[in-house]
């Protein structure tokens, strides 16, 4: 058997049980287990879900890490890679090329339930098989959507000249299939017919444990977040507003407490941020992965981490609009000798597969939609439209709970702010600290120091404080053009020269097709 199909078109596996792609792959088409009754089809939907995360990779690639290498050397080969946005060559439990597989695999889960209820009589058989049709189209557009972001040049106007990739909408039954990347408009349109039609059918009513799963509110943030990448402002407040209500204070992360549970020789913060009882957690998951580890209390896997002295003069711990800090009982300085800030978002937990012999995996759980995040996605639409009072409301909801601040914030304070600062990485050795940066994105935006520049500058960096740790830094980066110096940090923790930098038009934004994808026959990306 062709051994690149796994990872070409992992794909093209639809599997109820997915321990082993290759096991598959040697079972014809009418061997493979039926979807017979409603209860099937949900057991299914659970492996519509990515079993990977890709939040490690993007987050070291983003701008949120230094090489604190005197510190602490200790790496592996492919986390070197994704700090130095190489083309991967080693393969990982959490690298984008597993993530690549798993995704894939996830989408022909989702296209397996699709089929077995067309069977069962289609959608409108019944309001479960209605329900069940949403999450799967729900599910496939997501994962659609994730790899559009990290192989595909970020969504423009103009994405009709720029390369897809394979659009999945049906179980599929040859051992080895063709596939065209075809384009990136087409791509996205695909992704927005299943979103669309998934928000129609989507209902809680089934869910045992709705927070894993599309539930309504996570299908709102999820479209707020499509519509914000593809520029579609009016829709982004739309679907924000289903998720955040009429009073969207009561919707966001509890910091107080969170601020007050243990940190020492304890997880008690990881496991609070990611409770599936919280308003504020719209969509966990869970993956295997290091992630935990390596921005945790722990000194594994710490060369490159978000140093005290990146977020002292760029983010959580830098004065900001409000004329302080986050609070500063929800962050912590690692204390093992290297210099990190630890903002215990992501558990380290393991799970055992055999307890007697000591033997298991290291995995996580993440919150993958926020209403934290959504609302300040509906700040940014605001000030894409120029409803500056309107985005300067959002973010004073946003900085009073998580800085404590009773300040409230106009279009002009934030704009006397942001004009006060000077711009990153403008000096010969690009190592000049701060939180703005020159925007560079495809869209039209108002003149640097304008009151829109200046608004858009804040909600970013607003949004890097929210979702550090998580990721999507790096999508940010990709949207607005942002670029990134790599520095290498003295033994005092400060910047001690440049070895990379990552300019508004460099390829390396868009990761690489996996090696054996392209193996297989998928066009590359340009280099």
């Amino acid at each position: 058997m062709n051994k690149y199909i796994k990872y070409a078109f992992a794909l093209a596996l639809p599997t109820v049980v997915l321990s082993s792609c290759d096991d598959y792959l040697d079972t014809m088409p009418d061997n493979r287990a039926t979807l017979s009754d409603e209860e099937k089809i949900k057991s299914i939907l659970v492996s519509a879900y990515p079993s990977t995360q890709c939040a490690f990779v993007t987050e070291l690639s983003s701008d949120n890490v230094d090489d604190v290498e005197l510190q602490s050397p200790d790496t592996e080969r492919w986390i070197d890679d994704a700090y130095a946005w190489k083309d991967e060559l080693e393969e990982s439990d959490e690298s984008l090329n597993e993530y690549w597989a798993s995704s894939y695999i996830a989408i022909a889960s989702a296209n397996q339930a699709l089929d077995a209820i067309d069977q069962l009589g289609g959608p409108e058989a019944s309001t479960t098989l209605s329900a069940l049709r949403g999450e799967a189209l729900l599910c496939r557009a997501y994962n659609h959507f994730m790899l559009a972001n990290l192989f595909c040049k970020h969504w423009t106007q103009n994405a009709a000249e720029d390369l897809g990739l394979p659009y999945m909408t049906h179980p599929e039954t040859q051992l080895q299939p063709k596939y065209e990347r075809g384009n990136l408009a087409d791509f996205y349109t695909q992704i927005e017919k299943d979103l669309t039609e998934g928000l129609e059918r989507v209902s809680d009513s089934y869910y045992s444990v709705p927070k894993y799963h599309f539930n309504q509110k996570a299908a709102y943030a999820f479209a707020t977040r499509f519509y914000l990448y593809t520029e579609q402002w009016e829709k982004v407040i739309d679907a924000a507003n289903k998720v955040l209500g009429s009073a969207p204070n009561n919707m966001l992360r509890d910091w107080v407490t969170f601020g007050t549970l243990p940190v020492n020789g304890s997880k008690a913060r990881e496991n609070f941020y990611i409770g599936a009882t919280a308003n504020c957690n719209l969509l966990l998951q869970t993956a295997q992965s290091q992630i935990g580890v390596a921005f945790g209390p722990y000194g594994a896997y710490s060369r490159y981490t978000h140093s005290n002295y990146t977020s002292e003069n760029e983010d959580a711990r830098a004065t900001n609009v409000w004329g302080s800090t986050v609070r500063s009982s929800i962050t912590s300085k690692y204390t093992g000798g290297i210099d990190k800030l630890l903002f215990r978002k992501t558990p380290y937990l393991f799970e055992y597969t055999d307890p007697v012999q000591n033997i298991g995996y290291p995995h996580t759980v993440l919150a993958i939609f926020t209403a934290d995040e959504t609302l300040l996605s509906r700040a940014e639409a605001y000030i894409m439209l120029h409803r500056f009072d309107e985005a300067a409301a959002d973010l004073t909801i946003w900085a009073k709970n998580i800085a404590g601040t009773n300040r409230v914030l106009t279009p002009d304070m934030i704009t006397t702010f942001y004009n006060g600062k000077t711009y990153c990485y403008e000096d010969d050795a690009r190592m000049a600290s701060g939180m703005k940066k020159h925007l560079n994105p495809e869209f039209t935006i108002d003149a640097e120091g304008s009151t829109q520049e200046c608004m858009l500058q804040c909600v970013l960096a607003f949004r890097r404080i929210e979702t550090l740790q998580d990721g999507l830094r790096w999508f940010d980066i990709k949207r607005y053009g942002i670029e990134i110096p790599r520095r290498y940090m003295n033994a005092a923790g400060k910047p001690d020269h440049i070895t990379d930098f990552l300019s508004k038009d460099d390829k390396r934004r868009i990761f690489q097709i996996p090696l054996k994808v392209r193996d297989a026959g998928i066009q590359p990306n340009e280099r």
